[in-house]
């Protein structure tokens, strides 16, 4: 990827908020709302593997959300569409850049990447995929093919990767998950050969920032668990935005997220 055509911020900012990655998102306020709430009954669903050593309630949650993704802080603000703050993205992606930075100076880095995203964010893994190689690091694919019973009826999915880019299938296609399951699978494989990063979202992160490992992952307004994560430390950085946005309109962003670790090497 041409760093060299990487946008400025002020750019990113107004294309973010063009294509609703930020500002004013597609997410609604009542399904926000309401996953901060699954999430205070400690619903597994939306803890995606992490554990909670806080009492973290629904207004604590809602807090935080509103200081660490912008959604709004009103708690009367009950419906209608919730807001992303593009600045706070960008900030993100600027601290998850230097994250990924230090990792690949150190050299020969061990490094483990999965998307429950596949129809959106897969662009920007791959693109990471890409950079770590082309710096050095040795992308960890444990557990290939190794299935799971999830969703319904007990249908089986199983790890696939895509130029090594950990997913689930579910035999004909590449499917959205929340499930940590597999990250646990594919840690315990590993054994002592545990990666020095993992770039993930939804349970493939939350479980390898529950596992001691660094982590850094992507997170949407309805997704709180992995700003709890990184709140209480066990995830580096999560950045706020829409996840699963037409994949082409996260080109702009992952061109500054690499052009930002490649002036950190």
């Amino acid at each position: 990827m041409d760093t060299a055509t990487a946008p400025s911020r002020e750019e990113l900012r107004e294309q973010l908020i063009r294509t609703k990655i930020a500002g004013d998102v597609a997410t609604s306020r009542e399904n926000n709302l309401d996953h901060y709430r699954s999430l205070a009954v400690r619903d597994p669903h939306y803890m995606f593997g992490l554990t909670m050593d806080g009492d973290w309630t629904y207004r604590d949650i809602l807090a935080l959300m509103a200081k660490s993704a912008g959604v709004i802080a009103d708690p009367e603000f009950r419906s209608g569409r919730d807001t992303i703050d593009p600045d706070r993205t960008i900030d993100a992606l600027d601290a998850m850049g230097d994250r990924i930075a230090a990792t690949l100076k150190r050299g020969d880095a061990k490094v483990l990447i999965a998307t429950g995203h596949p129809t959106g964010l897969l662009t920007t893994h791959l693109a990471l995929a890409r950079l770590a190689r082309k710096h050095g690091a040795t992308l960890l694919t444990p557990g290939e093919q190794r299935s799971f019973a999830s969703g319904g009826l007990g249908r089986k999915r199983r790890i696939r990767y895509l130029d090594d880019v950990a997913m689930l299938d579910d035999g004909g296609a590449l499917v959205h998950t929340h499930d940590p399951a597999p990250m646990q699978a594919m840690l315990l494989e590993l054994g002592g050969e545990k990666p020095d990063l993992v770039i993930a979202d939804h349970g493939w992160a939350g479980a390898a920032g529950e596992a001691g490992v660094e982590t850094v992952g992507f997170a949407d307004s309805n997704d709180p668990g992995l700003f709890v994560g990184e709140a209480e430390g066990k995830i580096a950085v999560t950045v706020p935005l829409d996840d699963n946005v037409l994949p082409r309109h996260y080109d702009p962003m992952n061109r500054y997220l690499i052009s930002r670790v490649e002036s950190g090497l």
